[in-house]
């Protein structure tokens, strides 16, 4: 199991005055149980000499056991406390046992106290109301791998009226033969998620059988076995390990311009050939730079680079942008940057790419959206305004937003793009649709894509926080306000589909006129794909992928649906039911490796009409259905957000265990992201750090609103009538 799974461990300890011995680690014979009966009573009879000498020789032959045994703990345990800081160390305790001369012998030879922790068996022991709690709920219910044991049963005093084992050596015991001893147990949680986790201690009622009850129920052979077992030790281990190859391997991808750190390699695999990964992207930098963020100082943490990051991208941004014979607009940013050293000159010189050396040339939508969305996050971390308050700061905000904001010919509010522009940079559009400038119903990445829209959503809150209202930042404001509802309105009410509304679109009728049509987009309902309605859970729903005149896009696409939950594009409820259609569809999202892009993947005629026979977009590969790690702090966001953390535990402990032995690659392939990718990077940065940014918010959830806006209260659906159907 991972480093996650909790596990009880119960110390006992002697709170009376008396010097406590511990239980032989021999069960007790016949006689033997005599003489601790005999011992509760006034008067203790003699004990056969015969039986003596036979007890004194078991005892011999187990000492040697119980050393070995000693041994091996102390070396275990020495292991154990330099791989995992806050893994719990035994301590020791010993056990008031019975008064036999040779049973006296401590189990563990050492000072202080020693600890004997066991395996439990029924019907032996009981605490009263043990408890302890990990944010008000128990803790000692039940664990992933295993379940914690818990004494059900009271002990029932086997000598009179409950009173404790009392020695009748007289240089050797202190106490009065019907003085009771007091024992508590207390109960520790290892857990990672918090360390809030409060501690119980309640009194145990005493028990005469130690033989018979101790023993059997605590033995430490079993405890350490079972731990053994579930991978506790060396999960624990091994992805304190991980995390520090993740950690080591991201600072050495660290780019520098004139001795500063200015981002980070796309990927470090020596073993292919370099092309585009040796440059920094905007998109493939934010997971590392709230990496950065979100460790402490003191850890290593580094929020300079993030801003020297962010001031180089604003410097490039106000290049003249050419491809051919056309200038872009002003407010463009790079899709990805790179250091050159001139020989010549001898100086470094930073070459940039708006989209004239990408894959279709594309110029980047998203690129602008995730700057301003890193600069919120890096003023909401470090307190540091007088950056995002900067004139050519604010001026590089109103470029980007005026591109976006500027008016057009659309009839909704969404953001029209073009195939590729965004993390999905494969050509993804049929020729049908170039040659005849019409819809085709299997469709790809243009027109109004979720992810796209979410983005951008996300960068106009964003905005709207840090634009400073002076000169012409005011009317920017309100035409910001007016997007954002208009915007959420549409996605929140067109985008949505859960169960009912699939079975609403089911019936829809069409060729509809007026402004109140039921059916606005006059979607043909045999247009939806087969697929949609045996996925399609009845609990749950998601953001579909597309909308646009005459056809829906059904797939699932993971970013838009996380950064609309992140952004609080979506409502609670449909946060909520994204959460919900995750876990009922887990094999088919999750799989065996985190995260599916898109789903499901194109294949057959539909593949070969929309990507052109691209190789690289088989089924169930790359950007068609691939499975991509990276987006693993996506999803952690998503899952704390909407109060869901072990959604996000359980897929990174998948990541955890072949990661980081895999090379740390770019994506997997196969339905179930069984296969490392046939074409992909290994040691791909933005897959180190995008795991590194989900433990950091898992470890400590206070590290959510770095990259999370709540609700915003002021935007509220209107109501629309609508009209009856014929």
């Amino acid at each position: 199991m991972s480093s996650f799974t909790s596990l009880n461990f119960l110390e006992v300890t002697n709170e009376a005055g008396a010097a406590p011995r511990p239980p032989s680690s021999t069960p007790f014979s016949e006689d033997s149980e005599k003489g601790v009966e005999a011992t509760s009573g006034k008067e203790v009879e003699p004990v056969d000499s015969l039986n003596l000498i036979g007890l004194q020789q078991k005892e011999e032959r187990t000492t040697l056991i119980e050393e070995q045994l000693l041994e091996t703990l102390e070396k275990e345990s020495d292991v154990v406390s330099e791989k995992s800081s806050d893994f719990i160390v035994f301590r020791k305790c010993k056990f008031a046992e019975n008064s036999l001369p040779s049973q006296e012998k401590n189990i563990f030879k050492d000072d202080g106290v020693s600890e004997y922790v066991e395996k439990p068996s029924s019907g032996s022991l009981e605490t009263d109301n043990v408890k302890s709690t990990h944010n008000g709920k128990p803790s000692l219910e039940s664990r992933e791998g295993g379940t914690p044991y818990t004494p059900k049963e009271k002990c029932q005093d086997s000598v009179g009226n409950g009173e404790s084992y009392a020695s009748q050596e007289e240089n050797e015991s202190t106490e009065k033969p019907e003085e009771k001893l007091k024992k508590t147990m207390r109960v520790q949680s290892n857990e990672n998620i918090s360390d809030n986790t409060s501690v119980a201690h309640t009194s145990l009622k005493s028990c005469a059988s130690v033989g018979t009850g101790f023993e059997k129920n605590f033995e430490l052979n079993s405890i350490l076995s079972a731990i053994r077992s579930n991978g506790f030790l060396e999960g624990r281990a091994e992805n304190g390990a991980m995390v520090e190859e993740a950690w080591e391997t991201l600072q050495k991808s660290y780019v520098y311009y004139k001795g500063n750190a200015v981002g980070t390699l796309a990927a470090m695999d020596p073993t292919a050939e370099a092309l585009n990964y040796n440059q920094v992207f905007v998109r493939d930098f934010v997971p590392s730079g709230l990496a950065c963020l979100m460790r402490s100082a003191s850890a290593g943490g580094d929020p300079v680079i993030v801003k020297n990051f962010l001031l180089k991208t604003l410097h490039l941004q106000g290049w003249e942008k050419r491809i051919d014979n056309f200038t872009l607009g002003e407010g463009v940013m790079p899709a990805s940057f790179k250091v050159l050293y001139d020989s010549h000159r001898q100086k470094e010189t930073l070459v940039a790419d708006f989209g004239g050396s990408a894959i279709g040339r594309v110029a980047p939508v998203d690129s602008g959206f995730w700057w301003i969305i890193l600069l919120r996050s890096y003023t909401k971390c470090t307190q540091d305004y007088t950056l995002s308050e900067m004139p050519e700061v604010q001026r590089g905000m109103k470029l980007i937003l005026n591109l976006c904001l500027s008016d057009g010919f659309d009839t909704f509010p969404t953001l029209l793009c073009a195939a590729g522009c965004s993390m999905i940079d494969r050509r993804m559009v049929s020729h049908s649709v170039i040659l005849n400038l019409s819809f085709d119903s299997s469709v790809g990445i243009y027109g109004y894509p979720i992810e796209i829209q979410a983005l951008f959503y996300f960068a106009l809150r964003c905005s709207r926080q840090m634009l400073k209202p002076e000169r012409d930042g005011k009317e920017l404001i309100e035409r910001i306000d007016k997007r954002i509802t208009a915007l959420s309105y549409h996605i929140q009410k067109y985008y949505w589909l859960d169960f009912t509304q699939l079975n609403n679109i089911y019936r829809y009728k069409t060729e509809e006129y007026s402004h109140t049509a039921v059916n606005k987009f006059n979607v043909i309902p045999e247009s939806i794909p087969d697929w949609v309605f045996d996925f399609m859970p009845l609990r749950g729903g998601y953001l579909i992928g597309n909308v646009s005149p005459a056809r829906m896009d059904f797939r699932w696409f993971l970013v838009g649906n996380c950064i609309a939950i992140l952004s609080s594009l979506a409502t609670p409820a449909q946060a909520t039911a994204i959460m919900d259609l995750i876990e009922e569809r887990w094999e088919d999202l999750i799989g065996e490796m985190p995260l599916k892009i898109v789903y499901p993947a194109l294949e057959g005629h539909d593949w070969r009409t929309v990507t052109g026979f691209d190789p690289k977009n088989t089924r169930w590969s790359y950007h068609n259905g691939g499975t991509w790690p990276a987006l693993i702090w996506l999803l952690t966001a998503a899952c704390i957000k909407t109060g869901r953390p072990q959604i996000a535990k359980r897929a990174i402990e998948l990541m955890e265990q072949r990661l980081s032995k895999n090379g740390w690659p770019e994506y997997y392939d196969g339905k179930a992201g069984r296969y490392v990718g046939k074409q992909a990077r290994k040691y791909q940065t933005w897959s180190i750090s995008g795991y590194l940014v989900a433990k950091l918010m898992i470890e400590n959830p206070a590290n959510l609103p770095i990259i999370s806006l709540e609700e915003d209260k002021r935007i509220s659906m209107p109501k629309l009538t609508r009209s009856i159907s014929f």
